[in-house]
């Protein structure tokens, strides 16, 4: 069976280089999306960061693989000590004077079933937090 990617898409009233910067440039990331160390939108840059539940935060190891400047940046999410490994997608579309955003996280069925933390619901409501809120009033 092949489960379907989570995707969440909204539209936001800014140039798609201001959303561009917002996703690729660590002190932009850490105003809204999670405060990394370091980051850069190259393939084969590795970051983590810590995240998740106030009592119980995971090691998050990613690795970026792929860009394209402007438009769209993968990179790999996978938990440290956890079995699983999934893919983050960010894809910009400039439409007028805004910027859509299509966030897309396939193979969160890889992760382990029997931790609630990585119910498919959970990361429904993070990204729709981050993408729908943080980035919202980020960027507006």
């Amino acid at each position: 069976m092949n489960t379907p990617p989570l995707v969440v898409e909204r539209v936001f009233n800014a140039p798609i280089e201001k959303v561009w910067k917002a996703i690729t440039e660590k002190e932009e990331m850490k105003q809204w999306y999670f405060d990394l160390a370091e980051f850069k939108a190259e393939v084969g840059f590795e970051f983590r960061f810590y995240g998740g539940p106030p009592e119980k935060q995971y090691l998050h190891l990613c690795k970026v693989t792929e860009v394209v400047p402007g438009n769209k940046l993968t990179y790999s999410w996978r938990y440290d000590g956890y079995e699983g490994n999934s893919f983050v997608t960010f894809e910009l579309f400039a439409e007028g004077k805004t910027t859509r955003v299509r966030l897309t996280h396939a193979g969160l069925e890889t992760f382990p079933k029997e931790n609630p933390d990585f119910a498919r619901n959970n990361f429904a409501e993070g990204w729709t937090d981050l993408i729908g809120r943080s980035l919202k009033s980020y960027l507006e």
